[in-house]
């Protein structure tokens, strides 16, 4: 059993293994979260949030669904930065590139071969890289329940 109550599974990830990132994994990791998500800020969004401990809380305008949502300023922050054309760019290391997948499509689970194509990445590569036996960043193989 894992520590969510969950049997422990042992899989081998495949080019059809959906990932995700598990936040959970942050609250156990010595890294800090916070630390990380500012790292993928465009350089004047970080040095404006770097400037303040309160983080207020912003109505946001889904512009897919026209929902209006209360994001933290680190949230939105991200989901514009996430619009800029280089936030994904072939000087991106691996592993911060399918992070930045993930916070740019609300962590729903993808197959490296999906990683692949929005990273212009190798799908193999991806997969050797996030089924081995360290977990980079939280990303891991989503178990459905």
């Amino acid at each position: 059993m894992t520590a969510s109550g969950k049997p422990s599974v042992l899989i081998k990830p495949t080019l059809d293994t959906r990932f995700y990132v598990d936040y959970s994994w942050w609250e156990r990791s010595e890294e800090d979260l916070n630390t990380y998500l500012l790292s993928h800020l465009l350089p004047e969004q970080r040095d404006a949030l770097s400037q303040t401990t309160e983080r207020r809380k912003i109505d946001y305008v889904d512009p897919d669904t026209g929902e209006v949502l209360q994001l933290d300023e680190l949230t939105l922050a991200i989901r514009l930065a996430a619009t800029d054309p280089n936030f994904i760019s072939p000087q991106t290391s691996l592993v911060d590139s399918i992070f930045r997948v993930f916070l740019a499509n609300g962590n729903i689970p993808l197959t490296p071969r999906e990683l692949a194509e929005q990273t212009g990445r190798d799908a193999n590569t991806i997969l050797k890289t996030l089924s081995g036996m360290r977990i980079y960043k939280g990303i891991r193989p989503h178990i459905p329940d």
